[in-house]
């Protein structure tokens, strides 16, 4: 089984931390605004604080995905500016 890409248990993690607090305090009968507020401040606090690797990792990844030496051509690209060049030299 291939593993899941760290930004989707990132981002997973972090809509849990919000979603899992919100619906605590919603079902004790809190005011929604306020079940709002704390559980943004406790999503936002929480994953500063518990998931940093996963933070790091995901952004180690995005800063080697901008900054390659070559980047990445699809087939289909070439494909197009081909097509593109062959019709500009028609005209």
């Amino acid at each position: 089984m291939k593993s899941l890409p760290v930004w989707i248990w990132y981002t997973v993690l972090r809509v849990l931390l919000f979603a899992v607090p919100l619906a605590v305090l919603l079902i004790a009968g809190v005011d929604p605004l306020v079940s709002t507020i704390v559980a943004a401040v406790f999503g936002l606090s929480a994953s500063l604080l518990f998931l940093r690797r996963p933070r790091e990792s995901m952004a180690s990844d995005l800063y080697a995905a901008r900054h390659r030496e070559t980047p990445l051509v699809a087939e289909d690209d070439e494909v197009e500016d081909a097509a593109i060049e062959r019709d500009s030299r028609d005209r």
